[in-house]
């Protein structure tokens, strides 16, 4: 019997912040990702919603001896569903949003974990393509310099000018 898989779309993509077996580039259809603010956190959170145009780009792993505890841990805000291949995917739970998606800000210091991940798996396009499928932008609290973030990563200059170049082009939209 094979171990069970995941599917992340956001924090997961970035291989630094955990060490689940067998990652794997891959692509679901049917989601997009969103900005949702939440009752537990004073940051917006990514998640996903059903979007039957949308293809998105993300990681697939393992789940060792399907011992979901430490991944249900880290994503203590999202319920994990099922897709139609067994494949589990996380959704932030519909009774802790805000309405409207509430009034918190993104974290540059989580934004820039994903966009790194991005990066290194799917390119420059990849990355960007990230920006165009993913809704509820809003604003964005420029934590760098004291990561509240808790499994921030440090960018090279690249990426940086990448996430920050990104971001303005979404300003000006």
């Amino acid at each position: 019997m094979t171990d069970p898989t995941f599917f992340g779309y956001g924090s997961l993509v970035n291989l630094n912040t955990h060490d689940y077996r067998q990652p794997q580039r891959r692509k679901i259809d049917g989601w997009r990702r969103v900005w949702r603010s939440t009752t537990l956190r004073d940051f917006a959170i990514l998640s996903v919603t059903p979007d039957h145009g949308t293809t998105l780009d993300g990681i697939s792993a393992q789940v060792p001896n399907a011992d979901w505890a430490a991944l249900d841990d880290r994503e203590f805000a999202y319920r994990r569903q099922l897709l139609p291949d067994r494949t589990a995917i996380y959704e932030v739970q519909d009774n802790i949003i805000y309405p409207a998606d509430g009034p918190h800000p993104i974290l540059r210091s989580y934004l820039d974990v994903v966009i790194q991940g991005y990066l290194r798996e799917f390119g420059q396009e990849g990355a960007a393509n990230f920006f165009a499928t993913t809704d509820n932008w809003g604003p964005i609290k420029d934590d760098r310099a004291a990561p509240i973030y808790p499994r921030h990563q440090v960018l090279s200059p690249d990426e940086t000018r990448f996430v920050d170049d990104q971001l303005s082009k979404l300003v000006r939209a």
